[in-house]
């Protein structure tokens, strides 16, 4: 993301299919999804790298347009790119002939984090039943956990088949709208 200028004085960044972004209402996104990601749990910085990048039509920056982007030091962007990282939400590519990285979120990232969900709910799930076990399935606490184990026996069970209509209904969306229409075609090419 370069300082060139283009529609209405706006930079290349803002620039989309000829038609100038307004970058306020970009950012006033960014910070609202951030908000609302980082009340759900996530670490503020990464919540809002993370939608800066969402709202990027490559969903790739370099750490010093996330910086410059989101008005916040290089040392805001490494660690929230550390903890994006670590969860599997944004990857890291080298820039051919650069020392510079891109950081760009994953293909499909919300179906491969709630595919993701699905290995750390069976593991509390098989902890939950040991629990209830150790506890003594007969006792309130025991009872409470084999109940918990089996709430997450059920969101795993209906997450796969959301899955499966998910991937059908996407399928039927490509075959409906043609390949090139799924295409990704990075900004600089468009």
């Amino acid at each position: 993301m370069g300082e060139v200028t283009g529609a209405a004085g706006a930079t290349d960044a803002e620039v989309r299919d000829g038609a100038a972004r307004d970058g306020e209402a970009v950012s006033r996104f960014v910070e609202r999804f951030a908000a609302d990601m980082t009340e759900a749990g996530m670490q503020r910085m990464a919540s809002r790298v993370f939608a800066a990048l969402l709202a990027d039509d490559d969903a790739t920056m370099t750490s010093a347009e996330l910086a410059s982007e989101l008005r916040i030091s290089p040392a805001a962007v490494s660690g929230a790119i550390g903890y994006l990282t670590q969860v599997g939400m944004v990857g890291r590519e080298r820039e051919p002939g650069s020392r510079r990285d891109r950081y760009r979120l994953h293909h499909e990232i919300w179906y491969t984090t709630f595919a993701g969900r699905d290995r750390v709910m069976t593991r509390w799930e098989q902890t939950l039943r040991e629990g209830a076990r150790s506890l003594g399935e007969d006792t309130p606490a025991g009872l409470r956990l084999a109940e918990t184990a089996e709430f997450f026996e059920f969101v795993q069970s209906e997450i796969v088949t959301m899955m499966e209509r998910w991937n059908a209904r996407q399928e039927a969306r490509r075959r409906s709208e043609g390949p090139e229409a799924w295409a990704v075609v990075p900004a600089a090419d468009r």
